[in-house]
């Protein structure tokens, strides 16, 4: 096609406008070319197999690429090495790739703000001025005074890929103990620094995990295990978590041990001070949910003793802050959707607990002691609501939120009636305000300027039946006048399990497929806490089958209503929501044109042998429980369910070499058996992240390019024609 038009005769406007159709033009013909192109099915890196079996009661069951769980080895270096070319020779031939990356670029480029928090006399919060690596904490004498920098985690390391895990703040506000991640990796290192002439103290704490910092006195409290053998730091099982004291200025070998238990391996201690240090406590795990609590009154370091004031794992407990000698717990003791209650911090009989707040409608997520009040954090439909208590539990009033929307963060303190908060949604990025908790006002202190018109998009919530009849919430966002023709690219997002909630929140990488026309739809499936613990339990162990239904049914509802179709819908998740993903494209790969499996849990009958994976089992059951639950963990196993000759999504599977929460092996196996297996020309490919982990603290440099790679693999399978100026 050739046009030709008189430049001397044609407008400045009209030239733009041609210019943007003709380059529209080219990226829809050589898209079309290049899908053309893909009918020819990819070839992939052949996997070698071996002769490995395992027998699980009366079942024998083939592993034929257990050799890519060895993550030391020369030859799975060179498996990922090869997949990862094959897969950025197909990304790189995606003809809209680098504009959506420099659109990505652009929209992230916008200062981001932390909620304030105040510790002794100074106030501290995090900011990013855009698209640096790591947000940084700034510090400053009163909220409206001039920040200054406290601690920068992007001069830790040149890539970004240093990342600040958790902190702790001395009561005094003299010191900041903070704790480091480097490359993703679940292992933290724990530093110290002066923060009145910003010098880092010699003291140095390595192999820490699944820990905060709790200060009391000249030192403070964290978690971890012995130092692991060499070539197992990012598989290996955990075992024989501790807690420890540390005084500052020692070494980490003359550390106290406060707790450990010699004869169970497989459990977590988290320890945790009340703001004015007056207690410890320690919470004992030995899965995802549930809890025994213990608790001390600390006089001395050297005389701590604990009294185990809530015993079993079946419930969940905290305390949020004391009154006197009484405790204040958030429980969901005979109360699904959580209660406060009081106790004595030397009571361990919940028949003597006093209700402050009982259960109601709403599940209570949280609660602080703030002022002279209580604050209380509730979803309602998968979306926050928060009120303020007395302290004997009655209401005094309900924070206003701008909109329906999720609360990111609450900060405030006792005596102190100034008080902080965030709030996002899907289309409004998070805004930060001043509470005053004597008026009730809120004073917006710092609102994103994100280059995204919310006006254009609307958001609606539906309920719809899943396969055993119950209903399900999901929430639609798209631009308003959506066309309802069955052709909208659509893409469904969910998680579904170990008690979490999904709520309203902003995404930048989202954003950027909204403005191309796209559809996102996030369901609350169950397995999460939207609605409580029974919630939860219908989504776990004999149960979890209802929160892969819980998902194809929506997918059914939006093509039955016209949102879309098969062939325009796109499922993706992570971690639990990887597992999701890989279960319902196995399960009904028909009904999915696009699969972003990301960080999955694809093994469900070896997930336990590596790393955390043992605490999964609360959710998962074990394939070694039982052979009823051997059974039901073979049948929806993403891994073991590939079929032969199948037909499956295009599929861009995404893993990262650090990742020591869920491990590369669970992608690499099912990838394998993907690529060996699959009988259409869809491409399925997987995206292999070096210096990275599970997700937390990578960088965003390296965040935009994954968005960027996920997102032109989701719109150019889609059949979309992205259009940039």
């Amino acid at each position: 096609m050739v046009i030709i038009c008189d430049q001397e005769k044609v407008k400045p406007n009209t030239m733009k406008k041609q210019l943007i159709f003709l380059v529209t033009l080219s990226f829809m013909m050589t898209t079309a070319c290049m899908q053309n192109k893909q009918h020819a099915k990819l070839k992939y890196p052949v996997a070698k197999k071996v002769d490995t079996v395992d027998t699980y009661f009366t079942h024998q069951v083939a592993d034929p690429f257990r050799w890519l769980e060895d993550d030391n080895s020369a030859e799975t270096a060179e498996w990922v090495a090869e997949e990862n070319a094959i897969t950025n020779e197909y990304l790189g031939k995606i003809p809209f790739r680098e504009q959506l990356r420099k659109r990505l670029t652009d929209i992230w480029n916008y200062p981001k703000y932390g909620v304030p928090f105040k510790k002794g006399d100074h106030y501290f919060f995090f900011k990013n001025d855009g698209i640096q690596n790591q947000s940084v904490l700034y510090i400053q004498d009163t909220p409206e005074s001039e920040p200054t920098v406290l601690l920068d985690p992007n001069s830790l390391s040149e890539d970004g890929t240093v990342a600040l895990a958790s902190m702790g703040i001395s009561k005094d506000g003299k010191f900041l103990a903070y704790s480091i991640a480097r490359g993703g990796s679940d292992w933290n290192e724990i530093f110290v620094l002066n923060i009145e002439n910003r010098e880092v103290l010699p003291d140095h704490i390595n192999w820490v995990k699944f820990s905060g910092v709790s200060w009391k006195d000249n030192g403070f409290f964290y978690s971890g295990y012995n130092k692991p053998e060499e070539g197992e730091e990012l598989k290996g099982q955990n075992r024989f978590h501790k807690v420890y004291y540390h005084h500052l200025n020692t070494d980490q070998k003359d550390d106290q041990l406060i707790y450990e238990d010699k004869n169970e391996p497989l459990r977590t201690y988290a320890a945790y001070t009340t703001d004015d240090e007056a207690f410890l406590m320690i919470s004992e795990s030995e899965s995802t949910s549930g809890n025994s609590l213990y608790a001390s009154k600390i006089n001395t370091l050297k005389d701590i003793s604990f009294v185990k004031i809530a015993n079993g794992f079946d419930n969940d407990y905290q305390v949020i802050d004391h009154i006197g000698d009484q405790l204040i717990l958030i429980t969901n003791y005979e109360a699904p959707k959580q209660k406060l209650v009081l106790t004595d911090y030397r009571n361990s009989d919940p028949e003597k607990w006093e209700v402050l707040i009982p259960e109601k409608g709403q599940v209570l997520e949280g609660a602080s002691l703030v002022s002279d009040v209580l604050f209380t954090q509730y979803l309602e439909d998968a979306s926050s609501k928060a009120y303020f208590y007395t302290l004997k539990g009655e209401l005094i009033r309900e924070l206003e939120l701008p909109t329906l929307g999720a609360l990111g963060g609450f900060s405030g303190e006792k005596g102190n009636p100034t008080a902080f908060y965030g709030f996002s949604s899907f289309t409004i990025p998070s805004s930060v305000y001043e509470y005053d908790i004597i008026s009730g006002k809120s004073t917006l202190i710092h609102a994103s300027e994100v280059d995204f018109d919310a006006s254009l998009y609307q958001t609606e919530q539906v309920f719809f039946a899943s396969k055993d009849g119950t209903k399900i919430p999901m929430f639609i966002v798209h631009k308003k006048n959506l066309n309802m023709n069955n052709d909208n690219p659509t893409m469904m997002y969910g998680y579904g399990g170990f008690n979490i909630s999904l709520t309203p929140g902003f995404s930048v990488s989202r954003a950027t497929f909204l403005e191309q026309g796209g559809v996102f739809v996030m369901v609350n499936l169950r397995g999460g806490g939207e609605y409580g613990e029974a919630w939860h339990k219908q989504g776990t162990l004999m149960n979890k089958q209802n929160v892969f239904d819980d998902f194809i049914a929506a997918a059914r509802y939006l093509i039955n209503n016209k949102y879309t179709s098969s062939e325009k819908l796109a499922i993706l998740g992570g971690s639990n929501g990887g597992l999701l993903v890989g279960a319902c494209m196995t399960q009904e790969p028909e009904l999915f044109k696009v699969a972003i499996p990301i960080v999955g849990v694809m093994d469900m009958l070896r997930y336990q042998d590596f790393t955390i994976g043992w605490a999964w089992a609360s959710d998962y059951g074990r394939s070694d429980d039982s052979e009823e639950m051997f059974n039901y963990l073979y049948s929806y196993s993403p891994l073991h369910n590939i079929k032969d000759g199948v037909n499956y999504p295009a599929t861009l599977a995404i893993t990262a070499d650090h990742d020591d929460r869920v491990v590369p092996a669970h992608t690499f196996k099912f990838m394998a058996t993907l690529q060996e297996k699959d009988g259409g020309k869809n491409p399925v490919l997987v995206r292999i992240e070096t210096k990275a982990g599970h997700g937390a603290g990578k960088p965003t440099s390296k965040q935009i390019d994954e968005a960027a790679d996920m997102y032109s693999f989701i719109m150019f399978n889609l059949g979309m024609h992205p259009e940039y100026e």
